[in-house]
């Protein structure tokens, strides 16, 4: 009786023993039509395997890279794709380069501050009006989300013309923002909200 610790080391344990027996056996045989047919064989049972992966973009690709790896990469065959290489296997992603620009009011988020500065980029009128009664709303939102005092519109006007590099010079008395009370109630049901869909 043979153990397992004593057959050779499975280069991918979730297709079992028996698929990598079957792959080691592809490998052997000298027919190159024959070898097609038996790697077309073993492709169809290791799909039958995971029938729940069928839908996910390029599963046959994925297969038939795997099916390389199990043969270590000696299996002579018509790839019907361009298969992964060996050398890129084991090869190291390139350094993910994470953002480091500074955020002026956290509170905002970057987003925010990005927007407004496309909105400073709009010819319409109207259409940048409206965008900027958007945007100020949302900043008193974010505001109040995060403090929980009131907070004066004169505050945020302020913001704004700082976060815009003074295109957007407004005033209280011709800029009107929603009402403190009806922010919080709304930022009172968005936190209901979250915690009830985090509960679940």
């Amino acid at each position: 009786m043979r153990y397992n610790t004593e057959e050779k080391r499975l280069a991918l344990p979730d297709y079992g023993r028996n698929i990598q027996n079957m792959v080691d056996y592809c490998t052997q045989i000298e027919d190159r039509e024959e070898r097609n047919r038996c790697a077309g064989s073993i492709i169809n049972i290791m799909g039958n395997m995971f029938p729940h992966l069928r839908d996910v973009n390029d599963f046959k690709h994925i297969l038939w890279d795997h099916l390389a790896i199990m043969s270590d990469f000696k299996l002579d065959v018509d790839y019907p794709y361009e298969i992964l290489r060996k050398e890129d296997l084991y090869k190291r992603p390139p350094h993910l380069k994470y953002s480091n620009s500074r955020i002026t009011y956290r509170h905002y988020g970057k987003i925010m501050e990005r927007m407004i500065v496309k909105a400073t980029e709009l010819e319409d009128e109207e259409e940048k009006s409206v965008l900027i009664r958007l945007l100020a709303n949302h900043m008193k939102k974010s505001f109040m989300t995060w403090n929980k005092d009131s907070v004066d519109d004169r505050k945020i006007l302020k913001d704004l013309d700082e976060l815009s590099g003074g295109h957007f010079v407004l005033n209280e008395e011709s800029f009107h923002l929603t009402e403190n009370k009806d922010v919080r109630n709304n930022v009172s049901n968005y936190k209901k909200t979250f915690v009830r869909k985090s509960s679940r």
